[in-house]
């Protein structure tokens, strides 16, 4: 293989050392890598270890037959989706039928025609590579009909609540000012009921948000990547998104002194990864919860972290939280079990990765990596 671009490797299996010459040397002209194996079991050998993209395999063998070589080949997992083309001076019909039967994918016959085997050997290796797409296509779409079956049920069950409460407490007032005086001051109790239903609303309007971005993340297939301001981003966060939260939690912040790195990514999505991170550092943390937030430098990336003062997470549990539609801890009906899952779609949009260490009695370091900016 001198000039030509590389296509594949083939595995040619044949005792005739002149057949295996002569396609050795047109093959590997024609940008294949090209193993040789001239016996039956030598072939289940080489094809379990080398993975081939096709074998060639003639029918006649020293050892076992084409035919048996291509039964087990092809009841192997690691080895059953290698198509197989047959070469073989047997021309009649049901010796082409037992081929087939046994998982051939194709026939050539002796004497080979150097360009009818080439002509095969890359429409079968174009129809390979289309199998496989579709397979890849076929299990992504499989997982997202997953996702959307997880996503109903979370959606039915996080607005239901919310909106029970809306219902109820609405019915409490209305009933409240149905009875004599009807003219009459809110009472503190009518206050604390509207006080509900306003929370109620919030939750209902957060879920919708974080779906919709949810939704935006997953379709979404052209973002300008940028270098991000994480000064200006945390800034934006903890004065805007969180404010309230942190009061009402008390919690206390602790953030590096020195400088941030410059990374690449996109600056509204970044903005919901330190929302979730923090945001569950508030109320998953301690009594007040304590959050540091920091980085590391790293060659071609930069991890940033967010440190809380919480019970921490178990390593089984630690497994499930970045999965859709898991909540942080099932006990608590605050949160609706997708902010852990847009992090980590944001971060596998962003080239970017997250995960969590943590151990039981010492808290939890949520992490997110992003390239570092090269100028």
């Amino acid at each position: 293989m001198k000039d030509a671009q590389y296509k594949g490797t083939l595995l040619i299996v044949d005792d005739v050392p002149a057949n295996v010459a002569m396609l050795f040397d047109f093959l590997n002209e024609a940008g294949f890598k090209v193993l040789v194996a001239q016996a039956g079991l030598r072939a289940i050998q080489k094809a379990n270890y080398a993975k081939p993209d096709l074998i060639l395999l003639d029918v006649m063998m020293p050892d076992i037959n084409g035919f048996e070589v291509c039964r087990i080949i092809k009841s192997q997992e690691a080895t059953q989706d290698i198509p197989i083309i047959f070469m073989t001076a047997l021309t009649e019909t049901p010796n082409k039928v037992k081929g087939f039967e046994v998982g051939a994918a194709d026939y050539i016959t002796k004497p080979i025609q150097q360009e009818e085997v080439l002509a095969r050997i890359n429409t079968h290796l174009k129809l390979h590579r289309l199998q496989k797409q579709l397979q890849t296509y076929a299990s992504e779409l499989e997982r997202r009909n997953q996702e959307v079956e997880a996503f109903a049920r979370t959606v039915a069950h996080d607005l239901k609540n919310p909106l029970s409460g809306v219902i109820h407490l609405s019915e409490r007032l209305v009933k409240d000012y149905d009875t004599p005086p009807v003219f009459k001051p809110l009472t503190e109790k009518s206050i604390n009921y509207l006080r509900l239903i306003s929370q109620a609303g919030e939750q209902m309007s957060d879920i919708i948000d974080a779906l919709l971005l949810l939704a935006g993340i997953s379709t979404r297939q052209q973002i300008e990547i940028k270098p991000l301001d994480m000064q200006a981003i945390l800034t934006e966060v903890t004065q805007q998104h969180l404010a309230q939260m942190i009061d009402r939690y008390a919690g206390e912040l602790h953030f590096p002194t020195e400088p941030y790195p410059l990374v690449t990514g996109y600056a509204p999505w970044i903005e919901q990864v330190w929302v979730n991170y923090l945001s569950n550092g508030l109320k998953y943390g301690g009594s007040p919860p304590k959050l540091q937030i920091g980085f590391q430098q790293n060659a071609d990336e930069i991890r940033f972290w967010v440190q809380d003062n919480g019970a921490g997470i178990s390593s089984e549990a630690q497994e499930k939280l970045f999965t859709p539609f898991t909540r942080l801890h099932e006990e608590r009906t605050d949160g609706h079990g997708l902010g852990l899952s847009i992090v980590r779609q944001i971060m596998e949009k962003l080239q970017g990765s997250a995960w969590v260490e943590s151990e039981l009695g010492h808290g939890s370091r949520f992490y997110f990596a992003l390239p570092r900016y090269q100028e």
